[in-house]
């Protein structure tokens, strides 16, 4: 009864940040907006005029300069303003992804400590490691794959005609690339705590599998870190279940949030493109469920059901990791071993976030077809396996698609200024994407129990699911 009240509370509270979200960008937000927009209308005038002039010297050229610089001015001003406006309610969301990014650097390294210390030894976690990383290549592999043939069918970029901006001329995204320095320096953590304080996931999991195959290997001793590192993780998920009953005023908080500042014209505006994308991602999830039912059987749809509101979270506050510890609960009361939850999840928030994976092929695809640039299937595939190896260990944050993305269509010579269309939309897609993250990385976590035999019909845990 708790849970289904929790889905409810979440529900309405997405509803009512959108009407709320609507009267305060009406009565407070819209005299802001509307300077930001005229002088974002201006900006882009003055930038096709930049274009078009050669003679970087000129008296024009600084003039329209000058110009450009007030304008960007007026802009951050009042988007300055604006974002104090809103203040009141992102506090609310700021609070809630706080509390949980607490909580998910040590969660993860105490439960995959002794995930990998009750597998035992290497081989074990080389066998299950193998089955999981098959399952997220393939996984990843498939939504890059589907996200390119629908942007290719839909061509939603199409009708944008944008003309090529001079090189001058970027957002204030910053880029990342892929260089085996940085790839290093991103993967092995330097310190220990360094990585805990700044929730580099994938560092930690590093360190936490090192951790995990040293204690099995000490035998007896090794017992006692497992014991007091499963009761850590018993603790921090019991803290948890208080954070949890923010998640609807964070939702609330988010959507308002979101709603006021962009004006829900921001849906009519880019309706095909978000429309086309959900789209997309409902096919995404049918694949991603149906994959899971040729292993799982009837099972998958259980499982879908048992999430729902870690999706609704993750869809709220636009990042999966604040349905980590949500998922890690369902994962066991769903009948998963401990030791295979502990070990698989972890590994997903670095390696398995299929609704990004479709969103960075998408909207890399969708830039180049504003603009114009024609693409080979041989580059489209090229940009593919870029996104790929660039994304792993990818944050499940907020914007942080974008950043990959603007590093990886330089590549392509598509316009790094690009983004900022969708800068804008960028959070009502993060939602969707977030939500597909948690889903693919359950259905992944629960087909590699049942691979290895260690799924049941359900595991009655200890921990207060009701508080959950």
């Amino acid at each position: 009864m708790q849970k289904n009240k929790l889905t409810l509370y979440i529900f309405i509270a997405l509803i009512l940040g959108v009407i709320v979200g609507y009267i305060y960008n009406a009565n407070v937000i819209n005299t802001y907006n509307n300077n930001v927009s005229a002088a974002e209308t201006a900006i882009k005038i003055i930038d096709n005029k930049l274009v078009l002039l050669k003679d970087s010297t000129s008296a024009n050229f600084k003039e329209l300069k000058s110009q450009r610089i007030t304008q960007a001015k007026i802009r951050k001003v009042n988007d300055v303003i604006r974002e104090d406006k809103v203040m009141y309610f992102t506090v609310l969301s700021d609070i809630f992804l706080r509390l949980i990014k607490m909580i998910v650097a040590p969660l993860v390294f105490t439960t995959l400590v002794v995930g990998v210390a009750k597998v035992g030894d290497i081989k074990a976690v080389g066998r299950i490691g193998g089955k999981t990383l098959l399952w997220f290549l393939s996984a990843t592999l498939i939504s890059l794959l589907l996200g390119m043939i629908l942007i290719n069918l839909f061509q939603p970029g199409r009708e944008m005609h944008l003309m090529l901006p001079d090189s001058h001329l970027g957002t204030e995204i910053q880029k990342t690339s892929l260089s085996l320095r940085d790839f290093i320096s991103h993967v092995f953590p330097k310190s220990f705590f360094e990585s805990m304080s700044n929730n580099e996931i994938l560092q930690i999991v590093v360190f936490a599998l090192f951790f995990g195959v040293a204690t099995a290997a000490i035998g007896e001793k090794g017992q006692v870190v497992v014991k007091a590192f499963d009761a850590i993780a018993h603790v921090i998920l019991k803290i948890t279940g208080y954070v949890m009953k923010l998640a609807p005023l964070a939702v609330f908080g988010a959507i308002t949030a979101i709603v006021a500042k962009q004006g829900v014209g921001i849906l009519s505006t880019y309706a095909i493109f978000i429309g086309e994308f959900y789209f997309s991602l409902i096919i995404l999830w049918l694949v991603i469920i149906l994959a899971g039912f040729f292993v799982l059987k009837g099972r998958a749809f259980t499982l879908v059901n048992n999430i729902k509101d870690a999706m609704l979270v993750a869809f709220g506050t636009s990042t999966s990791e604040a349905a980590y510890p949500r998922v890690l609960i369902e994962m066991e009361r769903f009948g998963c071993s401990n030791k295979i939850v502990s070990f698989v999840l972890p590994l997903g928030y670095s390696f398995n976030l299929d609704g990004s994976m479709m969103y960075m092929t998408f909207a890399s695809l969708f830039l180049a077809q504003s603009y114009g640039i024609h693409l080979s299937i041989a580059q489209q595939l090229t940009m593919l396996l870029t996104l790929m190896l660039t994304s792993k260990g990818i944050a499940g944050v907020p914007r942080a698609s974008l950043v990959v993305i603007a590093g990886t269509i330089a590549m392509f010579n598509i316009p790094e200024a690009g983004l900022a269309l969708l800068i804008g939309i960028d959070p009502l897609l993060d939602m969707g994407r977030s939500a597909t993250n948690v889903l693919g990385n359950a259905m992944a976590t629960a087909v590699v129990s049942k691979w290895e035999g260690e799924l049941t019909d359900g595991n009655p845990i200890d921990i207060d699911i009701e508080m959950i």
